[in-house]
């Protein structure tokens, strides 16, 4: 069994202290930084096997090199993104299945928002750590890749089991909520959607995980073929791709 623990970071990154409770072995998936990680170990583990990074980007890799030093651990990433993340000691390439205790965690290679970016995917567990590819009712930025790659790596999460749980690396639901109810403002979800965050927001409580069931009825990103949204934008004859790098273009300015 895989546990996940959310670790808040810097302003609105999330990393993830995971542990596979049958071997005791714990990770920690995208440490923005040291001390918020170190003082969560310190408390629950006091050990950590393995850092996991999804991509070379500082605020998903920054704790790399001291928890490395303090904790001994391997560090686990892209063969793509090698030369970019610190520390690295494990490189992993596309569909690669890697053991974490009695956990498969499987390499999904999705480049878009950097060139190696990979999702870790624990099918029996139905959960996905994506990193910076894929959020709740958004995507990441088109950075080192291109918008036909990106629409493709975020259709290919679209296609795992709808009952996968997603863990992604920012807290930015609000943001992304107010996007898409600007272009899909007949989406009820989204209307009770918008309550639910709220309600999270207020506690102070994370709006993740969230299955990619509510995500195909919410997250506008996964869905550029839905003929409403095509006529909001005045694009009713356009591509899925045309559509997706509309409203990522939009989003970059909203």
């Amino acid at each position: 069994m895989l546990t996940v623990d959310i670790v808040p970071c810097l302003q609105d990154n999330y990393s993830f202290v995971v542990r596979d409770t049958e071997t005791d072995t714990v990770a920690v998936i995208d440490p923005s930084e040291f001390e918020p990680i170190n003082n969560f170990i310190e408390k629950k583990f006091n050990k950590v096997d393995y850092i996991f990074n999804t991509h070379h980007h500082f605020d998903h890799t920054g704790g790399n090199l001291d928890l490395q030093k303090k904790y001994k651990v391997k560090i686990v990433g892209s063969k793509k993104d090698a030369k970019k993340i610190p520390g690295i000691n494990i490189k992993l390439s596309d569909n690669e299945n890697f053991r974490f205790g009695n956990v498969d965690f499987k390499t999904l290679l999705v480049p878009g928002h950097t060139s190696g970016h990979i999702c870790l995917y624990a099918k029996n567990e139905k959960i996905i750590f994506t990193g910076d590819t894929l959020f709740s009712l958004g995507c990441g930025k088109v950075f080192e890749g291109t918008y036909l790659e990106m629409l493709k790596s975020i259709n290919l999460i679209k296609k795992l089991p709808t009952d996968t749980l997603i863990y992604c690396g920012h807290e930015y639901t609000q943001k992304n909520l107010e996007f898409c109810i600007k272009h899909e403002v007949n989406n009820e979800r989204l209307k009770e959607k918008k309550k639910w965050v709220t309600s999270k927001l207020s506690k102070k409580e994370p709006t993740i995980p969230i299955t990619i069931e509510e995500e195909l009825s919410t997250n506008i990103f996964l869905r550029c073929n839905v003929f409403s949204i095509k006529k909001s934008l005045g694009m009713e004859n356009s591509s899925e791709l045309e559509i997706f790098k509309k409203l990522r273009d939009l989003k970059d300015s909203f």
